[in-house]
């Protein structure tokens, strides 16, 4: 259902993401993110569901070596006409992240997934596989939407998730803003904290950093809206280092 729901929904979120819509991922969350990145010049990155490539050819003009993933073929069918475009050298991959199969292990130096982590259901296979396409002391670094914060669906009604923090929830995302070219559905899942760093822990990745991100000063000149995101976090991004033994967790990244 998930991949039908992206699948239904590329050519609605191609419009949106490209045309500067999604003001949120522009003046909030890929700032902070790519600030926690850092340099990637001529490091091997994976973009975990990389969707239509949009943070995939950041990461590329950045100098790194990048493969993007993602189950959706009309996704990875549109990414790769960019590329044809553009020619950053990135490599596309029709690929569920719960088998990354393509890709041996102690392969990339950083994995990255951009808000899309909670539309995995299986999370803790997905982590399991980022842990092992990584090189030792490679990072993973994620954002999700911040579970203490964001808006679910339980019920068939709309609560907040602070109301309903504990116990996992499957629930529709309704994509029904003026600014898309057609609106659309997708499916999410609320998780805890615990649940995402003990998934971490037991993939032997540990946190390293973390960061509730807030909007840029020109983000909240021209979209209004995010003025909540200085009330209280939208999202949350962490960091975690792939580390195999305890002499390692003790080692900077470099």
């Amino acid at each position: 259902m998930c991949k039908k729901e992206w699948n239904d929904a590329a050519e609605s979120w191609v419009d949106f993401v490209r045309k500067g819509k999604d003001y949120y991922r522009d003046e909030l969350n890929n700032p902070e993110t790519f600030r926690l990145i850092g340099d990637m010049r001529g490091r091997i990155v994976l973009d975990l569901a990389c969707g239509e490539g949009y943070n995939t050819r950041i990461l590329a003009r950045k100098g790194a070596k990048v493969t993007g993933i993602d189950f959706s073929e009309k996704l990875i069918e549109l990414a790769k006409r960019e590329e044809a475009k553009e020619k950053l050298g990135i490599c596309y991959y029709v690929l569920d992240a719960t088998d990354l199969k393509e890709f041996s292990s102690n392969h990339f130096d950083l994995v990255a997934c951009f808000m899309s982590l909670q539309d995995i259901e299986n999370y803790e296979k997905a982590i399991s596989e980022v842990a092992r396409v990584l090189k030792n002391l490679g990072r993973f670094v994620f954002s999700v939407p911040h579970p203490c914060f964001g808006t679910i669906i339980v019920d068939g009604k709309r609560t907040s998730a602070a109301r309903r923090y504990f116990g996992a929830v499957k629930y529709p995302v309704q994509w029904k803003m003026e600014r898309l070219a057609k609106p659309f559905r997708t499916t999410s899942f609320h998780r805890t904290l615990t649940d995402y760093f003990d998934a971490l822990f037991r993939s032997k990745l540990f946190v390293s950093r973390l960061v509730e991100p807030r909007p840029t000063r020109k983000g909240l000149l021209k979209h209004p809206p995010l003025r909540e995101a200085l009330a209280r976090p939208q999202s949350i991004i962490i960091e975690s280092i792939k580390c195999t033994s305890s002499e390692d967790f003790s080692k900077p990244w470099k």
